[in-house]
């Protein structure tokens, strides 16, 4: 008996993906039954569009291009909408399959729930260009985990990159395309997965995120984050659950709010540039860092 069909959704934006859907394309038996790719494009630039464009003569591949574009939510949405089959596998354009085994164990680990989480996985060696280091020992510090760990807070470890999930329960519930700047969409999404009771489970089948920023870059991204983590408090009451958070309310409540950012904005400018320009960036200042973003958020 052919197992239920699979739609593997990647939203475009200024990437070249064609080695990561011709890899897929590969391992599509694997799945062992029907199976598409849908490539949606956010409005990249032309030479990105020009490069992708190719995409649309491959079999079991549907490329589109939208004409502006709509945010990491709203073109997820529309990706899932357009999906013909029940179980979709949403995956970032900067990710890169680990091996020729990624959808066969993902077709062996669909019986377990209706929402896997693979995880992601970085290089073990350093980037040459040191203005990749902060993000990529960031990723491997924070976001590397097996699946184990991240099992034991299942909703909160949720990611958006790399999720097999039934289409009905994506769609039930979408992703909050209020959010339009970079972050914390998974945030919302698990919470509300966490409130219908539907499990989650982490398995060890990660993708190699294959897109470091420049350290600059990941500051200003990291910022938008916390500002939709304090979005997400002031009209949800959501994100109590992350440590950064916590540790702002924790603040308040003592009513040290007030000095710590009055004294971490006095640091800010430093932390930031040792961020930029460490070989070996320390995580616990860019905390306070995001510290001192989320307290100027909540004041």
């Amino acid at each position: 008996m052919p197992a239920p069909g699979l739609s593997i959704l990647i939203p475009v934006y200024n990437r070249d993906v064609t080695i990561l859907v011709s890899d897929l394309l590969e391992q599509l038996p694997d799945w062992g039954g029907p199976a598409e790719i849908l490539c949606l494009d956010d409005a990249s630039a032309p030479e990105f569009r020009e490069l992708n464009g190719l995409l649309r003569v491959w079999p079991s591949v549907c490329y589109q291009e939208l004409p502006r574009n709509v945010g990491r939510s709203a073109i997820r949405n529309q990706l899932a909408a357009a999906a013909r089959y029940p179980w979709l596998l949403l995956l970032d354009n900067d990710s890169l399959l680990p091996d020729d085994q990624f959808l066969a164990r993902y077709a062996q680990a669909r019986q377990l729930a209706s929402v896997l989480i693979g995880g992601t996985t970085y290089d073990v060696a350093p980037p040459a260009d040191a203005s990749l280091r902060l993000r990529w020992h960031y990723g491997r510090a924070r976001e590397a985990r097996p699946a184990r760990q991240r099992q034991l807070e299942p909703h909160a470890q949720l990611t958006l990159n790399n999720i097999l999930i039934e289409g009905a329960v994506f769609r039930r519930f979408g992703l909050d395309e209020n959010l339009t700047r970079y972050g914390h969409e998974d945030t919302k999404f698990g919470w509300l997965l966490r409130q219908a009771h539907i499990p989650v489970r982490h398995v060890d089948n990660p993708v190699i995120h294959d897109g470091l920023e420049p350290a600059a870059l990941f500051l200003d991204k990291t910022r938008a984050a916390v500002q939709n983590l304090a979005l997400l408090y002031r009209h949800e009451q959501l994100g109590t659950d992350t440590r950064l958070l916590r540790m702002a309310l924790r603040l308040r409540q003592l009513g040290l709010s007030r000095p710590a950012r009055a004294m971490l904005g006095l640091l800010q400018h430093k932390l930031r540039a040792t961020l930029l320009s460490a070989a070996t960036p320390d995580l616990r200042q860019l905390d306070v860092l995001k510290l001192y973003w989320l307290l100027r958020e909540l004041h």
